[in-house]
């Protein structure tokens, strides 16, 4: 089974995990552990990649970080908005998605809300597959932000602690924030190809999983986000602005300016004009008042 190097969650760059597919006997030796649906009832893992009804059908599970994981909710948006339920029944063999997280089975339906997933969530808040799976520990952001990201990180950071502050005493159950995941596509019973998580936002690109589930590269379609609108009103104020500028640089250019010898010699005959209507005031005084 594929382990992380080095001591567990002693990292500052990216973790090395290799992408090994787990062996058929690793995986029958977890299939019976337990994950938790959105009302807290016990499903075996076995469950969420067997065949129905006796038909060959692929399984994509998707490991998450914590509940709160801005990243992880980004990414799960950007891969549900082009790969939705109608593109996957165009696939055979038939393709199914099920999502994993390490929190509380009780904040699944916050994480479908806020992510609009259309597919099943469950919890491992014991995080044995996690472990069992090969995937590590780890807070490093790493080297560059994803594609997938569409909200800019102080936008991602800003939302989960909304949620948080939502959630209340269920701020503490959204899971291990060192815990890292993975994708990994199932096929009659075994593991196919996978991909583990080197940092906390290191899901595989939409594009690639497309091509791994059989679909062209696409990239996602762009989301109208909060961000992004932002981004475009202050684009536009900056834009407003930069015109009022040349506009007033325009107006003043166009107003004739006086020059500071002609503003002080306007003062002095004023002063001088004054002094005379003073002066001839007080000689009109003088007449009046002699007999």
């Amino acid at each position: 089974m594929a382990r992380p190097e080095g001591p567990a969650g002693d990292f500052k760059g990216d973790i090395h995990v290799n992408n090994n597919a787990p062996r058929r006997k690793d995986v029958e030796r977890i299939a019976e552990l337990p994950v938790l649906d959105k009302d807290g009832k016990p499903h075996t893992f076995k469950s969420l990649y067997a065949p129905t009804n006796n038909e060959r059908s692929r399984t994509l599970i998707i490991f998450i970080r914590h509940f709160f994981c801005g990243n992880c909710q980004e990414y799960l948006r950007s891969l549900c908005s082009s790969v939705t339920p109608d593109v996957l029944q165009s696939l055979s063999p038939l393709m199914n998605i099920r999502i994993v997280g390490c929190g509380q089975s009780e904040l699944i339906p916050m994480y479908a809300r806020e992510t609009k997933c259309p597919y099943p969530i469950y919890a491992d808040p014991s995080k044995r597959l996690y472990a069992e799976l090969g995937m590590a520990r780890t807070l490093s952001l790493g080297p560059k932000a994803p594609q997938y990201m569409q909200y800019s990180l102080p936008s991602a950071m800003i939302r989960a602690i909304y949620q948080n502050l939502k959630a209340g005493r269920s701020a503490f159950k959204g899971g291990d924030y060192w815990q890292v995941g993975g994708e990994f596509i199932f096929d009659d019973g075994e593991v196919t190809w996978c991909h583990r998580m080197k940092n906390t936002r290191d899901h595989v690109e939409v594009p690639e999983l497309r091509r791994q589930l059989g679909l062209d590269g696409a990239e996602p379609p762009l989301r109208k986000t909060f961000s992004s609108g932002i981004r475009r009103s202050s684009s536009q104020l900056s834009r407003q602005l930069s015109d009022r500028r040349k506009s007033w640089s325009r107006s003043r250019d166009r107003t004739e300016k006086p020059s500071p010898d002609g503003s002080m010699m306007e003062k002095v005959k004023e002063d001088q004009a004054a002094e005379e209507n003073s002066e001839q005031a007080s000689k009109e005084e003088v007449k009046t008042t002699v007999p």
